[in-house]
């Protein structure tokens, strides 16, 4: 499916007057209210999916419009010219590929012309998709066209490659009820709306800022000082959809912008939140960025230094330069609709006691800093945290989500053969552990979760990714509450394993031990016989024998599964989790 150009497509919603000009119009995808009841009885006998958090994020912004001018996810067309010239087939700009992944099995049951229930992880549905296109990406071309590499270090990379499914539906989709959301309902604006609440409050001049951090006094330098720099009102738009593993959870982060608020002069700011699912993608994503910001009605866009960037890779150096997006946008300006703020990073100068633009800086000055580690480290330790730094309300919320001495909770991942011996490491490591610590530990060994949790499930990839999947939840609900989840299951594919890692990296770190012993060993110590049974035929899809073992690539941990005492092979699990700060040394 091709998007059609907003200026030539009859069906989109026109500026009404009550939106602010600059915006543009909007390609808004929810029926009315009598046709979608319709279509909702109609998708209860509909093929459906149930979309992951990634997917729901996209759909809700397609249907709301923020994704204008597309009206649904890209067919084979669009996405081959997004992935390699930022543009859709007919030449509008479009940076991030906007696809509808599934199963090769679920595809295996669709034609094009078929309709899709899309639903939410409760079943409900929310839209249906019009299937015109059913295709194969080159996933790892796409990473790196988009990404600019194939390091899975890059979260964007990661999910790419790891965790998204092989086929893509294209095509139109119409719009039943909105996503249910039960937390900062006052904040969840939609394209339209925010725009009427500007034309209402007379804001014709908007600068939007985009953010996935708490905000703390140079964040609030910077975005004061653009404002009063374009002479417009500061709209403080943060992403609460998906961000980057390990970032502070939304909740915290809304309460920390509230506080922030009453910090800026009156009647000059906006809080409106933006549930967006970050790639991560350095300079195609602040221009993806940029155009969302305008379909809300920003007429002015800031960019930082670094903007959107995910930090190093695997050799140490930065995925993209600290000027690459403010490049990027300068370099589209005529044709984006929304003008580009760049703006360099704020530091605090002490000789001065006051922040200033680093380009401002010179030899004399007294430039202090602190990164989000020591800021992780103060709040660990309850030391001090600088007034210069931050504000007192600010901190007392940051304080409160992260408790002095609070251990955070971790997951420990083995995955190998059977037969590999990783029960037994992982007996070792939790003995070697409780003789230290009286953390709670709880084992989620392969068989017995196979006994208990996934009782019913078979042998196919599908039940064993969701086998894999449910150790991951269970997993991320200990290292939630501070526990350590310790895992042991044989886990052959890396998609599975990379979901498992994604639920858990919500709350706390994964660390992955591939257990390396090698297939003629499993076999000699197979006591139940399983190994010959699945030689004779008798046992199909026996990872190692029938099925592939997907070798982990970048684990935290190689071990060598007969090469030493499993009490030794736990030493070396320990001195990782000690040098990773996991636990105390």
């Amino acid at each position: 499916m091709s998007q059609t150009a907003l200026a030539s497509n009859p069906d989109i919603v026109p500026d009404d007057g009550l939106i602010a000009p600059h915006g543009g119009v909007l390609k808004e995808l929810y029926l009315p209210a009598a046709e979608a009841e319709a279509l909702k009885q109609r998708s209860a006998r509909l093929p459906g999916v149930d979309l992951n958090t990634r997917q729901l994020c996209d759909l809700e912004l397609l249907l709301s419009g923020a994704f204008s001018p597309l009206e649904g996810f890209l067919g084979r067309d669009d996405y081959q010219r997004v992935v390699e010239e930022l543009r859709l087939a007919d030449g509008t700009l479009w940076p991030i590929p906007i696809t509808l992944d599934v199963s090769e099995a679920f595809a295996a049951t669709l034609n094009e012309g078929d309709e899709v229930a899309l639903r939410d992880s409760q079943g409900v549905p929310l839209a249906v998709l019009e299937v015109q296109d059913i295709y194969w990406p080159d996933r790892l071309h796409e990473a790196k066209r988009v990404f600019g590499s194939t390091d899975r270090l890059h979260p964007g990379v990661a999910e790419l490659l790891d965790r998204t499914l092989p086929v893509a539906l294209g095509g139109r989709v119409r719009g039943i009820q909105r996503p249910a959301h039960y937390d900062f309902g006052e904040l969840r604006d939609t394209p339209r709306s925010l725009r009427e609440w500007f034309a209402a409050n007379g804001w014709s001049r908007i600068v939007a800022f985009q953010t996935r951090n708490p905000m703390h006094r140079a964040h609030r330098e910077l975005t004061l000082r653009a404002a009063q720099q374009v002479g417009a009102k500061l709209l403080i738009q943060p992403s609460v959809g998906r961000t980057k593993p390990g970032d502070v959870d939304h909740y915290t982060r809304v309460r920390c912008y509230r506080a922030l608020l009453p910090q800026y002069p009156a009647d000059s700011v906006k809080l409106s939140l933006l549930p967006l699912a970050m790639r991560m993608g350095g300079p195609r994503e602040a221009l993806w960025h940029a155009i969302i910001r305008k379909n809300h009605g920003a007429s002015h866009f800031i960019v930082g230094r670094d903007h959107a960037g995910p930090g190093k890779d695997s050799t140490g150096q930065p995925f993209y330069g600290p000027f690459d997006a403010q490049l990027l946008l300068e370099r589209h300006q005529a044709e984006l609709g929304i003008q580009i703020v760049p703006f360099p990073a704020m530091v605090y100068a002490a000789n001065r006691d006051a922040y200033l633009p680093s380009t401002e800086v010179t030899p004399s000055d007294e430039v202090r800093d602190i990164s989000g580690t020591q800021l992780r480290k103060h709040l660990h330790e309850g030391t001090e945290i600088p007034a210069w730094f931050s504000f007192p309300d600010v901190v007392k919320i940051l304080r409160e989500r992260h408790p002095v001495n609070a251990p955070r909770g971790f997951a420990l991942f083995f995955t190998g053969l059977s037969g590999a011996g990783k029960s037994t490491i992982a007996q070792a490591v939790v003995a070697q552990l409780l003789e230290h610590t009286s953390r709670p530990v709880t084992v989620l060994d392969g068989d017995e979760v196979r006994k208990h949790l996934s009782r019913g499930l078979g042998f196919s990839r599908e039940d064993r990714a969701a086998n894999v999947t449910r150790i991951g939840y269970v997993a991320s609900e200990i290292v939630r509450h501070g526990g350590i989840a310790i895992c042991a299951p044989i886990a052959p594919y890396a998609d599975a394993r990379a979901e498992a890692r994604a639920l858990v990296e919500a709350h706390g770190d994964f660390v992955e031990i591939h257990v390396n012993t090698a297939l003629e060993v499993c076999e000699a110590r197979d006591r139940k016989g399983l190994y010959a049974q699945a030689r004779a035929g008798k046992i199909a899809q026996f990872t190692g024998i029938s099925d592939p073992y997907e070798v982990p690539e970048q684990p935290e941990l190689r071990l060598d599964g007969e090469a030493v005492e499993p009490a030794a092979l736990a030493r070396q699990v320990l001195a990782l989790l000690r040098n990773k700060g996991l636990i105390a040394s």
